[in-house]
């Protein structure tokens, strides 16, 4: 067991077993962490950004999903999925070839006027060893390793670019399960996008249901736009370039008038 939730009085009890509690407000504005006596205060910091504070925004409305994203041409694409299917390593990817990431894994997006704003996340990129030999320079800073998982977390600077400001979104890519003999790029309907953004969503209490219908109409309004696409490939780190430059071609071709 990963995560144990609780409802209690004035909010809500996140249990990581053997790690830490953490206590969030009804309104996720205020969390207190209640670590156990052997873990570091780096473990409980990474528990927080990576897992809880996502979370806790989706108590304030915010609306969450389960997805890296980086800057192209000054707009923001985002690559979402399951754990697994690559989306920290296709942000690594773009990051160490002269792009800059926003969003290792959980993105959060704001309305604006003509659209949605992707949120620059924490500066830093979780990856296993495999990822990290292939694509981040033996330079690159890293953050001290934590209690609960084997990946090592690369800080951004010069090796791995990272965007402090917003970006409009552009362009949302579900990621395959890496069936396709090359890259692949097809349309996905306003209607299999609400279903894969439902899927992919974060949320701390699913049976709120101002929250559920909140996040409904954000799914709908966003899913107007024709962004939405499903990108498959090859899981192999010499098919990198040819990703990038696929979906680069492509996100700058939905700028066009």
């Amino acid at each position: 067991m990963w995560l144990r939730f609780y409802r209690r009085k004035g909010g809500y009890l996140l249990r990581f077993p053997n790690l830490a509690d953490f206590a969030v407000s009804a309104d996720g504005l205020e969390v207190t962490a209640y670590p156990t006596s052997a873990i570091s205060a780096h473990t409980i910091e990474h528990l927080y950004l990576n897992q809880v504070f996502p979370l806790a925004l989706s108590q304030q409305f915010k609306l969450m999903v389960h997805a890296s994203a980086v800057e192209i041409e000054d707009f923001a694409v985002a690559f979402a999925g399951a754990s697994g299917l690559g989306k920290s390593t296709l942000a690594a990817s773009f990051a160490t070839s002269g792009y800059r990431f926003l969003s290792d894994d959980g993105l959060q997006l704001e309305r604006h006027e003509r659209g949605y704003l992707v949120e620059p996340a924490h500066p830093s990129i979780r990856l296993w060893d495999d990822s990290f030999e292939a694509l981040i320079p033996e330079t690159t800073k890293t953050s001290p390793p934590v209690d609960y998982t084997l990946k090592s977390q690369f800080l951004a600077g010069d090796e791995v670019a990272y965007c402090f400001v917003t970006r409009p979104l552009i362009a949302v890519y579900f990621l395959g399960e890496g069936a396709a003999e090359s890259v692949s790029i097809e349309t996905v309907s306003g209607r299999d996008a609400m279903v894969e953004l439902a899927r992919h969503s974060l949320l701390l209490d699913i049976e709120d249901r101002n929250l559920l219908m909140h996040q409904f109409d954000q799914f709908k309004e966003l899913t107007k736009s024709p962004m939405f696409f499903r990108l498959d490939y090859p899981r192999q780190y010499d098919m990198l370039p040819l990703v990038r430059d696929s979906v680069t071609r492509h996100s700058k071709a939905l700028l066009q008038p």
